[in-house]
């Protein structure tokens, strides 16, 4: 996945919102919470996303895939995609997709409501 094509694909995802920080990295947040990372390196496209405990567990040791740099290390559960073989670009976006959920589920009822999430 180019970072194009991560940026296209998060910007379609609900009530997002995008903004270059931490040293050009492409962050995306929903309700100002960051969900997903594009950027923190040099060569292929690094993509670093928040995951469940089990997919942490799962993940973190599978080729092209790590803790993620800071976050993993401060004991958040994060997975960087930064080399192939990694994920699929299919599969990169599902766990994108949960990563979104996940941050979104842990704003208030309020603001989920207010932004149109979790409404079922």
């Amino acid at each position: 996945m180019t970072y194009e094509e991560y940026n296209d694909f998060c910007k379609a995802l609900p009530a997002t919102t995008h903004v270059v920080q931490w040293g050009g990295a492409h962050v995306w947040k929903v309700g100002g919470k960051v969900f997903a990372i594009g950027g923190w390196g040099d060569g292929d496209t690094r993509i670093t996303f928040k995951v469940s405990d089990i997919a942490y567990e799962m993940l973190r040791d599978q080729p092209g895939l790590r803790p993620a740099p800071y976050l993993a290390s401060r004991g958040m559960k994060w997975i960087q995609h930064y080399e192939a073989p990694g994920l699929s670009d299919d599969d990169l976006k599902d766990y994108i997709r949960q990563s979104h959920r996940i941050v979104s589920l842990g704003l208030t009822k309020k603001k989920q409501k207010e932004l149109g999430l979790n409404q079922e």
